[in-house]
Formats: structure tokens, C-alpha cells, sequence
């Protein structure tokens, strides 16, 4: 088992069940429980968990969002196959801006490399473009990071939204029904969210299926604003036809 794939594992059993000891993990993982403190004290480090005595405790209360840091390492083979499907529904040459959240920075990745202007909604994202240039032509917004998340919000972005135009909004998702259309957990999240499809020709939504039929506090707008939907197999069926019905195109990667 790789280091990432082990600190995946690891990260899902802490928090389904709110702590683990290091004998749990290394039995379940196969790794020795030195490796097992060692891993333990790299997701401490990353704010994935909290080291306690004898293993680790989940930092995740009952409801929340689950932070950023925590989210990079779930889920992470299927997020690169939903970013792969995304970056093969964008033409070269096309504008794009990019919403934050850990699929996206997957598609952020592919993009990076193909000559496409982007402007990604997000810390982490802005620094992978311009850390290691490739042929896409970034541009930075304005506005504010949300704390330990990265992604921008506040009257500079939604500014710098409003001021352009572009071909393709790939945005992701909190929750997604075709009841209560596309939601997000933050209010000045839901707000950008907005904004980006505002200005957008088209719509791309990025989401693995255990986003769909759920629903988050801040509302977006409706599923007919919603071109592409491209998820996973643990897409609900009943889900992935009401969104069809209300004009949605379903793609799986």
C-alpha cells in the first residue's frame, strides 16, 4: 500500500469513527505501528486529525464541512478520474474559471498543461499554475481566502467575476438534488458559486456521487442552470434521472 493510499485509508476510519488507536490502523493497513506514528503525526500536521495518545481523534463535529485538508486525501483516484473527463470536455483555446475545492484542484492539474486561459477561485490552485508554468494563461482574481480552505470570496472576486467572460464555469459541489438544486456549506462560497455561472456560457459540475441527493445550507440555483454533471458509479440512479429529466446532462468517469 502506497504512503498516499495508506494516509486515505487512515483518514476514513479516524473520521467515520471518530479515533483509532495505532494498533487498529496497523492491523487494518498492514504497516507497522512505527509507520503508523509517523503517518499519524504527518495528518496532524496537515490539520487531517488530532494525535492523542495511542492513535488519533477525528477534528470533524457532527455536520460540518469537512476541511480542505481532510477532503485532498479522500476519495482520490475517483476525483482524478471526474478531473480527467472534465479537462476532456474543455477545448483548447476556451476560457475557463475554475471553483475551488479538491476535484477541481484535480482538474487545475490537467489544465495546466493544455493551452486554455483559466482563472482559478482558489489559493491552492493559483499556486500550482504558477509554480511550475505550463501553457495555460492564468489569471489572477481579487478577493479574500477563506480560512485553512483557500478558496477566495468577498466584493473583489465577485468584482472580478463580474468584469469577465468566459466559455466554461467548472464548478463543485456541496450538495446537489434536482429538488433543491446545487448548494454549498459557506454563504460567501454559495455567492461565488453564483457568480461564476453568471458569467459563464456553460456549466460543469464536478462531483463524486455521494454529493448527489444531498443537500447543503447556502443556496446556488437550480439544476436547470447546470449543462454537465460529470460523477462517479456510486451516483445515485433516482438522482442521475431526475437531473436528466430537468435538462442536466449526466456523464460518468
Amino acid at each position: 500500500m502506497s504512503n498516499a493510499d495508506r494516509h486515505g485509508l487512515i483518514t476514513k476510519v479516524v473520521r467515520d469513527a471518530g479515533g483509532a488507536t495505532v494498533q487498529q490502523l496497523a492491523e487494518l493497513t498492514g504497516a507497522s505501528e512505527m509507520t503508523i506514528r509517523r503517518d499519524l503525526d504527518t495528518l496532524a500536521a496537515q490539520g487531517v486529525l488530532e494525535r492523542v495518545r495511542g492513535g488519533a481523534r477525528s477534528l470533524l463535529l457532527r455536520g460540518e464541512e469537512p476541511p480542505f485538508a481532510l477532503r485532498a486525501h479522500e476519495a482520490v483516484d475517483t476525483k482524478r478520474r471526474i478531473a480527467a473527463k472534465v479537462s476532456a470536455l474543455i477545448a483548447d483555446g476556451e476560457s475557463v474559471v475554475l471553483d475551488s475545492g479538491t476535484t477541481c484542484l484535480e482538474v487545475a492539474r490537467l489544465l495546466r498543461d493544455r493551452p486554455v486561459t483559466v482563472m482559478p477561485l482558489s489559493l491552492q490552485a493559483i499556486q500550482l499554475f504558477g509554480a511550475t508554468p505550463g501553457q495555460a494563461t492564468l489569471v489572477v482574481p481579487g478577493g479574500q481566502p477563506r480560512a485553512a480552505e483557500g478558496a477566495l470570496t468577498g466584493p473583489l472576486t465577485l468584482a472580478s467575476l463580474a468584469a469577465l467572460r468566459f466559455d466554461t464555469a467548472v464548478i463543485g459541489c456541496c450538495g446537489l438534488s434536482a429538488a433543491d438544486g446545487l448548494t454549498a456549506y459557506d454563504l460567501d462560497d454559495a455567492a461565488v458559486k453564483k457568480a461564476s455561472i453568471a458569467s459563464a456560457r456553460r456549466t460543469l459540475v464536478a462531483s463524486d456521487g455521494s454529493k448527489l441527493g444531498r443537500t447543503a445550507f447556502a443556496y446556488v440555483g437550480p439544476s436547470a442552470l447546470l449543462h454537465t454533471l460529470v460523477t462517479d458509479d456510486t451516483a445515485p440512479p433516482d438522482e442521475v434521472g431526475a437531473l436528466e429529466n430537468a435538462g442536466t446532462v449526466v456523464t460518468t468517469a
